[in-house]
């Protein structure tokens, strides 16, 4: 305790004076105390709180506040506070400095490449050749070289560094304002987290890090406690402290047993109100995390071996810490030992790819070095057969380097190391884009792993409906009313009851409050459900408000809360007369099990039994679900006074009801749903319902919805009916079962959360269709959380959700609306499209650049693009095309096509057309250009230019005429199904717009000043025009391209494949390595040991072969030994006698062996094989085709016997 104490000190301002004054600004606890207090549990905390402050209440005199009325909303006292006990927000961990994330794009191996080769360039470039015997050296420095020249060699060096630092710099700020981008969602999620306090006697909603010690705070189902504290009224409250503690049981709670909430759990069942104790790093979370505080170091070590695996693809974003709330770096710490979901399809695409390019470009670059090598040693040494003089060591080696350099040069264009930055771009733009249509993403791979979604299973209440409740339809008093009756209509008894049963058993935290605008509807607060209840009494010209006054909610005597369980909701309260009352609402179907009464019209009791229930269902119930309303049955049970009930046996106590009313709840269909689902299924996504609602309003609501379309072949079953499909005798789910039944069904009804967990994960393992189905399920509530874990993409409602459902989940919804899952498809589907066409335009830039480059150097010993100029070209390609392609806007037409599956290639047969087409195009122009370029436009050649010779206009040319064709391709590339219309939207971009120009004056820039460093000079108008035309000419090519049909070029390879079944890249099985868990080991150590064994007792019975015909005679006949068993007890053939000579296969094993066979068999006259029925051959039963196909001996033989047994 010791040290945590110290460790909480340099946190806080003001540690001296907690150790003097022991009571700090007038509060009658310190900190240290508190801290102290929140480490114990259950009855030690009890005696310690009754010891230290008498009871809770005492405790919250001493901390200043009230447990009815909260603390007084004044700021100095608020302030105060946190002075003194901490604010309630955790410091997040650093984030990189933009240092250190330059540091680490400098890590990327080309980069190091080129700048050690600009290093030794420009080194050479200093180092002058001693004295004038350059004619001893040949012509190798030669030609028009002024002294102005020779001393603009180290320019080439400088450049490439110069470019490198850009490309550094770049990324970098890519990476900087990416985690910058993220951080503010994060914060942004956390302060959308609010938490329930009471202050000054009023409910109000304050953000988690306004929380105070002091402050009482109102938990209820769902929550996930920001703060510890010591529970005050608790009703039936129970909680997950898995997260700390690691036990999965639901920890119960209550005043009187053990009060401890802590921070980090989740409420699973039940409400109850909490003074807080500790908060930030002193809460218990906040200790552990100070704790971690060291691990954080190693933390990044790990980091960083995972990032040196990853380099290819930098698209693992860490989720990164949070400033507010304990509760995410919690969350963290549990993600981290969680094992990482398998990489997002497009992540092990495009690794993959990116890996097959690198190759092929080193292996291009390494020719090139070598031919340019050779080619002029060859030319200096053998044709001119000079001798190598040590003055002209300088000379050539500055040779070397060049040649060096162009090898580098090509090496750097063929590998795109603009992927990651496009992917990046691209899914930081989607995210950014995507908070306005309401969704909040918070793994950046699921908006892209959303374009592959082959199915959605969803929510009813609240995601496809409005999630406001109304009563429409009800049943009192005999009569079936179909919509809200006059209150003149019902007897007072009835009408009494009924707003006494809705006000009291309810949530006390469920009301429904006045419009905020005139003329807008009424707000609901709380509970849906619950809201539909209360606005009946409302409709009844009755308020539920005075009968909560008149009855407190610390005056209820027991409160049964509702839970996915009982799917019912009891309250009994105390009457004055000292009798019980209990009233209970829940589930129709299930609640009027319960009922043995029922109210007449006349408010009399009358008997209700099994036959009156299922006339009720077919009458009553039944048609209101087919209008698809949901049933609630509200009922009442009066206990005496001289007999108290047994409160903890719940079935004895909710029993022997009498129902009071039924009533039909209608949640209508929001209006943009059916449009929204037609969309998903013309997108081949398949919509599945969920819901824990009965069948019939289901299939109601399903048919609205479009979910499902008479006539069709569909299946809609109740969780029940689902799981008797799919489990076995045994009672395990089979996934052949499974198989069988998810791909038809579409409603499941009555469904608990495990079955949801089922129904996701079947769909998912499932391998019966011709790809991996990608399911997006959504959820609202804190049984949702392993469903939204187990589904590809988690969503989770905003506004309804649970924080629990939030955590589990990738994207939120902030409108909790099933349109925006409709627009997360449509992005995830942009993000794929956007990295297609940047790999298009990307491939085209990357073919012809290393072929220009590679045969140039191989013939006219020098790349006519130098080194700066393709790094320019890289720059453009790389960072400037993927910011311009990377952010188109999506369109509708997104939706039109079917989804790509996880097998299916980046790059399609119809990109490769357009890929293969258009560096054809730009190949022969550049080309042409090169040996015959100086005749057409009558300049000097600026072939075989001599080392350090001036830029040449010729060169220049070609260059210009290079980026001119990029750039008009890279409009070209904005299609890649093969659309005749380029141009169509391009307007809708404004980015890809700015950024061609941009370019274009760029280069003009560079060609006409950018002299000796880009080894450019300037050209005339009449050649700009020329380059220009080029230029142009890739657009009408384009269209030429288009005409060709794809299907026609059967022997075009597509490329880029996700990783196949069978094949993973080397660091993914070095990951897997990892993941392999232990059941998988052990079943490899089984196989080994069972092969072992399956030798073994051949080998056995070889021997026992050999001794059969020296054993047998003299003795009866074998047929007599009917089984194995009888065939090892008798005497004469205990076959430990031999056990030694058996020849083992490892005479290791020979002692257990031993001990196998004499195990004791029970001589028993039953023929049921009992060497099986006592275990000693389980294992090995399986092998007996094996074994009797290796020795198939007669028949007759005890052998044969012992064969077919084993």
């Amino acid at each position: 305790m010791g040290d945590m104490a110290n460790s909480s000190i340099e946190f806080h301002p003001k540690p001296q004076q907690q150790r003097e004054a022991p009571h700090v600004g007038g509060f009658g606890c310190t900190l240290a105390e508190l801290r102290s207090l929140m480490e114990l549990r259950g009855a030690e905390a009890l005696q310690k709180i009754q010891e230290a402050y008498g009871d809770v209440s005492g405790l919250c005199r001493r901390l200043k506040t009230s447990p009815t009325e909260g603390l007084a909303d004044n700021t100095n006292d608020l302030e105060k506070r946190r002075q003194i006990y901490g604010q309630n927000f955790i410091p997040p961990k650093q984030p990189k400095t933009f240092l250190q994330l330059v540091w680490e794009a400098l890590q990327d191996v080309t980069l190091i490449i080129l700048e050690v080769a600009a290093i030794v360039s420009l080194g050479l470039s200093f180092y002058a050749p001693p004295g004038e015997e350059s004619a001893a050296c040949g012509n190798v420095s030669g030609g028009a070289e002024d002294e102005g020249e020779a001393e603009a060699g180290w320019i080439e060096g400088a450049a490439i560094l110069l470019s490198v630092i850009c490309v550094v710099l770049v990324t970098a700020f890519n990476d900087w304002s990416k985690e910058k981008q993220f951080r503010g969602l994060q914060s942004r999620i956390e302060q959308e987290q609010k938490f329930t306090v009471i202050r000054n006697g009023q409910l109000l909603q304050v953000p988690v890090a306004a929380l105070v010690v002091g402050d009482i705070a109102q938990v209820k189902y769902g929550d996930l406690l920001p703060a510890d504290g010591v529970l005050i009224q608790g009703n039936d409250l129970k909680l997950d402290e898995s997260s700390l503690t690691g036990e999965s049981d639901h920890v119960r709670k209550s005043a009187d047993k053990d009060p401890m909430l802590l921070s980090g759990t989740h409420v699973m069942e039940g409400s109850g109100r909490m003074v807080v104790t500790a908060v930030g790093v002193n809460s218990q979370t906040g200790i552990i995390f100070t704790l971690l505080g060291a691990g954080g170091e190693e933390e990044e070590k790990k980091d960083k071996k995972a990032k040196k695996q990853d380099g290819a693809v930098a698209m693992e974003m860490q989720p990164l810490k949070s400033a507010e709330g304990g509760e995410m770096e919690e969350r963290e710490k549990k993600k981290a030992n969680v094992p990482k979901k398998e990489k997002s399809v497009l992540q092990g695409k495009l690794t993959k790819l990116a890996v097959q390019i690198g190759k092929a470009g080193l292996v291009m670059s390494a020719i090139t070095v070598i031919i340019l090598v050779l080619y002029f040693v060859i030319e200096t040494f053998v044709v001119d057969s000079r001798a190598w003089l040590a003055e002209c060591t300088p000379v050539y080696v500055q040779y070397f380097v060049k040649f060096f350099i162009i090898g580098v040069t090509v090496l750097v264009v063929a590998v795109p190391e603009g992927l990651p930055l496009a992917v990046t771009i691209s899914l930081a733009y989607s995210v950014k884009k995507m908070m306005k249509d309401n969704n909040l993403v918070r793994h950046l791979d699921a908006c892209e792993t959303m374009g592959n979604a082959t199915a959605i299973c969803s929510d009813k209440t609240g995601t496809l409906t409005t999630n406001r409740m109304t009563v429409v339809q009800s049943y009192l008093g005999d009569t079936h009313y179909k919509e809200v009756p006059a209150p003149s209509a019902l007897t007072p008894k009835i009408l009494d009851l009924l707003v006494h049963a809705i006000s009291v058993n309810s949530a006390y935290t469920t009301k429904i409050l006045p419009p905020e605008k005139e003329g807008a509807l009424p707000r609901q607060v709380g509970n849906k459900t619950e809201c539909a209840l209360l606005g009946f009494v409302l409709d009844l010209k009755r308020d539920f408000q005075p009968v909560r006054e008149q009855i407190p909610e610390d005056k209820l005597y027991k409160v049964y809360t509702f839970n996915s369980v009982r799917k019912s909701m009891s309250t009994a309260i105390r009457m004055p007369d000292g009798s019980f009352r209990l009233f209970s609402k829940g589930a129709s179907e299930i609640l009027l099990k319960k009922c043995t009464n029922i109210l007449n019209s006349n408010g009399e009791l009358r008997g209700f039994r099994p036959r009156d229930r299922d006339d009720m269902v077919k009458k009553i119930i039944e048609p209101m679900a087919c209008d698809g309303l949901r049933t609630i049955c509200i009922a009442y049970r009066d206990f005496s006074a001289d007999q108290e009930p047994d409160w903890d046996n719940e079935n004895e106590v909710v029993g022997d009801l009498t129902c009071i009313a039924v009533v039909g709840i209608e949640d209508p269909v929001r209006p943009e749903v059916p449009e929204a689902i037609r969309k998903c299924q013309r997108a081949g996504i398949t919509v599945r319902m969920v819901t824990g609602d009965n069948i019939n309003t289901a299939r109601a609501i399903a048919a609205k919805c479009g979910i499902i379309h008479p006539g069709e072949d569909f299946l809609c079953l109740e969780g029940k009916e689902f799981n008797r499909r799919i489990r076995n005798e045994k009672g395990e789910i089979e996934q052949e079962r499974l198989d069988k039944v998810w791909p038809k069904l579409r409603v499941l009804a009555r469904s608990s959360p495990t079955d949801k967990h089922t129904l996701v994960k079947g769909i998912i393992d499932s391998t019966t269709g011709e790809q991996r189905q990608v399911v997006a399920v959504t959820g609202d509530g804190t049984n949702d959380g392993p469903a939204l874990k187990k589904a590809d993409v988690g969503f989770a409602m905003g506004i309804a959700g649970t924080d629990v459902a939030k955590e589990a989940s990738d994207i939120i919804l902030t409108d909790d609306n099933f349109t925006s899952i409709v627009k997360a498809v449509m992005w995830g589907r942009n993000v794929y499209d956007s990295i297609s066409k940047f790999l298009q335009f990307q491939l085209t830039v990357n073919v012809v650049a290393v072929i220009v480059a590679f045969t140039g150097a191989c013939i006219t010993q020098d790349s006519p693009l130098k080194a700066v100029q393709m790094l320019w070209v890289n720059l453009i390609m790389d960072t400037f095309a993927s910011l311009a392609l990377a952010t188109e806007p999506p369109t509708e037409s997104l939706l039109l096509r079917k989804p790509y599956g996880r097998d299916k290639p980046l790059i399609s047969r119809t990109m490769m057309k357009n890929i293969l087409g258009h560096a054809v195009y730009q190949l022969a122009i550049i080309f042409t250009l090169l040996f015959v370029g100086e005749l057409f436009f009558d300049i000097d050649s600026g072939r075989d230019a001599p080392l350090h010779s001036p830029p040449s206009e010729h060169y220049t040319i070609i260059f210009n005429t290079f980026v001119m064709m990029q750039l008009f391709n890279e409009i070209n590339a904005r299609k890649i199904h093969g659309e005749r219309n380029v141009f169509d939207g391009i307007f809708s971009n404004p980015i890809f717009c700015t950024i061609v120009l941009g370019t274009f004056g760029i280069q003009i820039v560079i060609v006409q000043f950018g002299g000796k460093p880009f080894s450019c000079s300037p050209l005339s108008t009449e050649q700009w025009l020329w380059c220009l035309f080029v230029g142009v000419g890739e657009l009408v090519w384009g269209q030429v391209i288009a005409t060709i049909p794809t299907s026609q070029l059967k022997c075009l390879k597509e490329a880029g494949h996700g990783p196949g079944k069978d094949e993973m890249t080397d660091e993914e099985l070095a990951e897997g390595e990892e993941e392999i868990d232990h059941a998988e080991r052990e079943l490899r150590r089984g196989q080994i040991l069972w092969f072992r064994g399956l030798n073994r007792i051949q080998t056995q019975i070889r021997v026992v072969k050999a001794f059969r015909s020296s054993l047998y005679e003299g003795l009866e006949k074998p047929e007599s030994k009917p089984s194995i068993h009888n065939f090892m007890a008798t005497p004469e053939f205990l076959i430990n006698d031999y056990t030694h000579n058996i020849p083992l296969i490892d005479d290791t094993d020979v002692d257990e062996n031993e001990e196998r066979l004499r195990a004791p068999l029970p001589p028993s006259p039953n023929q049921n094989n009992n060497a099986i029925d006592s275990g000693i051959y389980l294992t090995t039963h399986v092998t007996k085709s094996a074994t009797s196909s290796a020795f198939s001996s007669s028949p007759g033989s005890p052998l044969h016997s012992m064969e077919t047994s084993l």
